[in-house]
């Protein structure tokens, strides 16, 4: 799909949450189609808002429902994509989870203790929760 996107498109926008449960834990999700675990996100289609890719993603990842207004951490370019992607990071604090269900798209997910990551945690996924949890500099590139 980003294939089709780097010629259909002048620039990709993704949207992703780093979803904190009351414990302090990060929800992770882990895809079929790419190694390691990630926060959960994607896409922003024709028409979609941010806010409202991110809520959809969510749902479709994690059976997760946003209840309160997500704070924007950051927008990141993400060269490691194309030289035409940015994504937008947002905390998500309050939301509601169902059951998720795994499918073609997400094979595990959980929740972690930002010092007890899985070992194939993605950089940027390390480098976005060092941020959050241990105050490290906001990066430019995701």
């Amino acid at each position: 799909m980003h294939f089709y996107w780097r010629f259909a498109r002048g620039a990709t926008l993704g949207a992703r949450g780093m979803v904190i449960d009351a414990a302090g834990r990060v929800f992770l999700v882990k895809h079929s189609y790419v190694a390691g675990w990630h926060l959960p996100g994607g896409g922003v289609e024709t028409g979609e808002t941010m806010l409202s890719a991110l809520t959809r993603e969510l749902a479709e990842e994690g059976s997760i429902t946003i209840t309160g207004r997500p704070e924007l951490h950051g927008i990141f370019f993400n060269v490691r994509s194309s030289r035409r992607d940015h994504v937008a990071l947002y905390i998500v604090r309050d939301f509601r989870q169902d059951t998720p269900k795994r499918n073609r798209e997400i094979v595990d997910h959980g929740f972690f203790a930002p010092d007890a990551l899985p070992p194939d945690t993605g950089r940027a996924t390390r480098a976005r929760i060092d941020e959050v949890f241990r105050g490290a500099a906001i990066g430019d590139h995701w």
